[in-house]
């Protein structure tokens, strides 16, 4: 009897220590905006994979292969950062396409639990979005939505890539894109 009590004890301290210890969550986020330009010209606008010179945080693109699958871009932000993309679907009937961060620089280099830790410019792992323009009428409604972990994909993150760290990088990059397209596109 004994030991059955101690093999449950030792059970329920397992389970109790695993729910405790997770790791990262994968997070989402989604951005619509309502732009009072036809699909077409708003397509217009995203549509060169190769192109983001609508989103303000860019300063530049390089592009292999277009708009093919496997296509890779690597986009310089204003501030020398760069962020590799692969484009896992484009859809040009649907105005749509998919792609894939493989590769980020460091924005910077912290100590957190006694180790060195490379914070990258955008602070989340395994990030994969759509951008997609629908016709609303004679207006266009765009979303774009976003998929990934934090940065830090061990137990206790520091501040700099943690959830909400993530979260509130993504959600700006998706808003600062979604505003600035719509400035262009309603000229």
């Amino acid at each position: 009897m004994k030991k059955m009590y101690l093999g449950m004890s030792v059970l329920l301290f397992f389970f109790s220590a695993l729910a405790y210890a997770h790791g990262p969550v994968r997070q989402k986020a989604e951005e619509e905006i309502l732009i009072d330009a036809p699909a077409e010209k708003v397509w217009g606008i995203i549509k060169d994979y190769g192109d983001m010179s609508w989103h303000p945080g860019i300063k530049s693109v390089t592009n292999q292969d277009g708009n093919k699958k496997g296509a890779i871009r690597v986009l310089t932000l204003n501030d020398g950062g760069t962020i590799t993309e692969e484009l896992k679907k484009y859809d040009e009937a649907k105005m749509s396409y998919s792609y894939k961060i493989t590769e980020m620089s460091t924005a910077k280099t912290i100590t957190h639990a006694g180790a060195e830790e490379k914070v990258p410019v955008l602070p989340v792992d395994n990030y994969a979005a759509t951008i997609e323009v629908e016709p609303q009428g004679d207006k266009s409604k765009v979303s774009w939505k976003a998929a990934y972990y934090r940065a830090y994909m061990n137990n206790n993150p520091p501040a700099e890539m943690n959830e909400e760290a993530a979260n509130t990088a993504v959600t700006a990059v998706l808003k600062q894109g979604l505003a600035n397209l719509k400035t262009l596109a309603e000229k």
